[in-house]
């Protein structure tokens, strides 16, 4: 039984309620293992993939947008660009860096090339970039739904302070508003809930979280005694202090409450939490992506998401 789909904010984008995150591919993912995890997650009922423009830029002999190659080719082998959700991001591309107006444009089409399709659905700037009057960014994103390029606008690693400020700025110049905000935000970093969560509140904002299994750290590997060998790890181990500990203890027990794995039962903590319409998880191969689809069936129970919330609020020092 495929899962409802959920709303994104104030826009008629309706997605799955797991995203599936590009960051991989192209990097821990080839085209053949990219493909085999797209298919699978499709195949699952999925319909919202999440990548950006810089994606992966970082890896030794790639140029950027190897993701969005990478999926622009999926969606042309595969003849489904209609029936999928692309949100994808601007301002990181070696050959596009920043959020000023013309580079926003030309990068918009760069993406849409490698792409292979005549629109993004949702298009978030990605980082903020304070050497260029904010007003000029978002009159640009907004051009760029006025040209049908893009549907939707997205936030994505804005202070709150700016992005009331966004708001200011749309409200004031009566431009298209953005409808998604993409937080850092999972069992183990909760800043989202001090002040972001009411702005997506007040301003509509589906919210849609990226590192939602924390790098791996949720998925539950890394333990005591435990060597991983990953991309990932040294951002993801330093989490298992007594904080995070006691964080797995719990997802421990409710994953063999419930005969799920202690990825699943983490994504399906987040997905219950207000204003979150799809967090963000990525698979390099679909062993991996198992897990992550699982969560979208798993309810979990009121008392469920209260102990887990409790957990992950236990200071290191308690």
């Amino acid at each position: 039984m495929t899962a409802p789909r959920r709303t994104i904010g104030t826009s008629d984008l309706e997605v799955y309620p797991l995203s599936l995150g590009g960051n991989v591919f192209g990097w821990t993912a080839d085209r053949d293992a990219s493909f085999a995890v797209l298919d699978g997650y499709t195949a699952a009922g999925g319909n919202f993939v999440d990548t950006a423009d810089s994606y992966s830029a970082w890896v030794p002999g790639n140029t950027g947008g190897d993701s969005e190659r990478i999926i622009g080719e999926w969606f042309e082998l595969r003849g489904n660009r209609d029936d999928m959700v692309i949100a994808t991001k601007v301002s990181q591309h070696p050959g596009f860096k920043g959020l000023a107006a013309d580079n926003i444009l030309k990068a918009a089409d760069a993406s849409l090339e490698r792409l292979k399709t005549d629109r993004i659905d949702l298009y978030y700037a990605h980082f903020d970039d304070d050497t260029v009057p904010l007003e000029n960014t978002v009159a640009a994103l907004s051009s760029l739904v006025d040209a049908g390029k893009v549907r939707y606008i997205g936030i994505s690693n804005y202070t709150p302070e700016r992005i009331a400020e966004w708001f200011r700025i749309t409200n004031e110049n009566g431009l298209h508003r953005a409808v998604a905000l993409q937080p850092h935000y999972n069992l183990v970093e909760r800043g989202f809930e001090d002040a972001y969560r009411a702005l997506a509140e007040s301003e509509g904002l589906g919210v849609v979280p990226y590192f939602a299994l924390a790098k791996g750290f949720l998925t539950g590997k890394y333990r005591d005694g435990v060597t991983v060998d990953s991309p990932r790890s040294g951002g993801a181990s330093h989490y298992l202090d007594d904080r995070g500990r006691a964080v797995l203890s719990v997802l421990d027990e409710v994953a063999n409450a419930r005969g799920a794995s202690v990825a699943s039962v983490a994504l399906a903590w987040l997905a219950a939490q207000p204003t979150v319409v799809a967090p963000i998880a990525s698979a390099r191969n679909t062993a991996q992506l198992a897990d992550l689809v699982a969560s979208v069936e798993l309810r979990l129970s009121e008392d469920e998401v209260r102990l887990l919330s409790d957990a992950s609020a236990v200071t290191a020092e308690a």
